[in-house]
């Protein structure tokens, strides 16, 4: 190469030669559609332990793996790069073959500085959540820690460290090992209250069944009151005053003036379903708006992903999993009403600070059968103790 090749190539940014994953000059070097450079061991490789495809450096995800080709001029560059000696041409100050051993031992440390201090962060949240823990576990008011966390069963989203790797002295080992050992400790913490309160708020379960004189027309009652569905066509019954002739309703048999109580339904894999509590006053006929202001304490599931609480906005209830059985608890002194994901056994939302002044009556709306995964029962089931 010449002379005035030789300075153009000594001028390029020496970074400019080295990959990003293993820190070293490149080998058989691959360009990605974003524009960064990498081994194609290294990419190949990081792609392997990841369940997506993206540049490691801008994080860019790409929908299908690319197909990596040798980028032959920067593979021509290095190779001149390395030729030369640059590598090995020391600066201002610098000592031959030490200048990458520093550089390299820098970014091993500025990597795993970045490392610690994420982590400390992450184990700070995690002992205050410890420590609300610890506190809310002194108290006998199972309702307020059922409340107070409602997906204790799971840890806020942190990252997963069980690939993260960096080579240095530093104490990076023993962080993380105190930070998996502090998130086992609080999750089997948390597992174990969780059912513990839970076993409290079993004790005030009631036999609940289903009156088929409020049933609307079209409903399926069991012969047992434990199931109703929607049968699709308009059975010959009396139009009396307490049946619904509008909405596919039907209320439970018992009302409740006082106390406490709770009981189960099986929602399974219906799309559409309504369950709650009504007062025994309100309108049976025609359209109805279930709002607690005229006297309905429900929430409902719509297209099979749309889970609400009724009330005036409704209010929408993220869930990562939509319940299979749901529990409702009445505290009719303290005027609440809360709904339960029984398998997880968290609460998925209360209404709460109301003044109850009459009976109030389990609600249950299979809905019409507007599609095959519809068409089952809802189903009031036995309390299974945990």
């Amino acid at each position: 190469m010449s002379h005035a090749g030789s300075s153009w190539l000594r001028s390029f940014p020496r970074e400019q030669y080295y990959c990003s994953i293993c820190l070293d000059v490149f080998t058989s070097p691959v360009s990605l559609s974003c524009g960064h450079n990498f081994c194609m061991s290294c990419i190949e490789c990081y792609w392997g332990s990841s369940d997506l495809c993206q540049c490691p450096l801008c994080m860019q995800v790409f929908k299908n793996r690319p197909e990596l080709r040798v980028n032959t001029f920067i593979a021509e560059m290095t190779e001149n790069f390395k030729t030369m000696g640059i590598m090995c041409l020391a600066g201002p100050g610098e000592v031959t073959c030490d200048i990458c051993t520093r550089r390299k031992q820098r970014a091993m440390e500025k990597r795993a500085e970045g490392v610690v201090e994420e982590l400390e962060r992450e184990i700070a949240e995690l002992e205050k959540k410890n420590a609300e823990l610890e506190q809310l576990s002194n108290t006998d008011d199972h309702i307020h820690f059922l409340q107070s966390f409602p997906s204790l069963s799971t840890l806020p989203h942190t990252k997963d460290w069980s690939e993260v790797m960096v080579h240095t002295d530093m104490c990076v080992g023993s962080k993380l090992e105190a930070y998996n050992l502090l998130g086992e400790t609080i999750n089997k913490a948390i597992d174990e209250q969780l059912e513990t309160e839970f076993q409290r708020i079993q004790k005030y379960a009631v036999e609940v069944t289903l009156d088929p004189n409020t049933s609307h027309p079209a409903l399926i009652v069991s012969e047992d009151g434990k199931q109703v569905s929607d049968g699709t066509t308009e059975l010959c019954v009396p139009n009396n005053p307490e049946r619904f002739d509008s909405c596919l309703c039907v209320l439970g048999t018992k009302g409740f003036a006082c106390g406490r109580h709770y009981w189960e339904v099986f929602v399974g894999g219906k799309t559409n379903w309504d369950i709650g509590v009504v007062r025994g006053s309100i309108n049976r006929k025609g359209e109805l708006i279930a709002f607690p202001e005229n006297g309905f304490w429900t929430i409902w599931l719509r297209n099979g992903k749309e889970l609400s609480a009724n009330c005036s906005p409704p209010v929408v209830l993220e869930l990562t999993e939509k319940p299979l059985k749901v529990g409702i608890y009445v505290d009719y002194e303290e005027g609440q009403v809360s709904f339960y994901d029984v398998s997880k056994k968290c609460c998925i939302c209360t209404f709460t600070n109301y003044t109850f002044t009459e009976k109030l009556y389990p609600i249950f709306s299979p809905c019409l059968n507007t599609s095959p995964e519809n068409t089952g029962p809802l189903i009031i089931t036995p309390i299974i103790k945990i």
